[in-house]
């Protein structure tokens, strides 16, 4: 299977927009897989940052983990305030740290405008493109969390091969 929905920039992404390599992967916050995924990816990114780019895309399971859409609008909400990757590792750092109680500690740990961060949440800001993104990422084949695409091609493999495979393309 190959990357259907084009990187756009509705798109999170850290790394040089020529990389040789680009990683996207579809997370939820509250995947325990995905959390492994991340710390896999986390270290892929800090020990070839500047050679990968790295996309991430919102795959919300929102019948099975409670607290992954509310997640994925926190950290909306810290990208529109121009610190999405801070928040994103918080909230993948914690797994087990999602509620309500926590979702108000990370923006004050992070330095956001509290008083907007509320109200976009409040508001359910980005409810409704969070949702719109996970509905078109299903139409287009996505079908779980995590889902790891290198170069355009869908790689269903654990960590460690993950970075082997990268590193292989980067001495191509």
């Amino acid at each position: 299977m190959n990357l259907v929905i084009p990187i756009n920039e509705k798109d999170h992404s850290i790394g040089p927009t020529e990389a040789p390599v680009t990683v996207v992967n579809y997370g939820d916050y509250q995947c325990p897989d995905c959390h492994r995924r991340h710390r896999e990816v986390q270290r892929l990114v800090d020990n070839l940052s500047g050679r990968v780019r790295f996309v991430y895309r919102h795959f919300p399971l929102v019948k099975v983990h409670p607290h992954a859409l509310q997640a994925a609008e926190a950290a909306e909400a810290a990208a529109a305030q121009g610190k999405f990757w801070e928040m994103h590792r918080r909230l993948y750092t914690q797994p087990d740290k999602l509620d309500e109680r926590y979702l108000r500690r990370y923006p004050r740990e992070i330095g956001l405008d509290l008083e907007k961060f509320d109200r976009d949440l409040r508001e359910g800001l980005y409810r409704d493109q969070v949702l719109k993104d996970y509905q078109n990422s299903m139409i287009h084949g996505i079908t779980g969390a995590p889902t790891t695409f290198i170069n355009g091609e869908l790689y269903a493999m654990s960590g460690p091969e993950l970075l082997d495979v990268v590193k292989a393309l980067l001495q191509k």
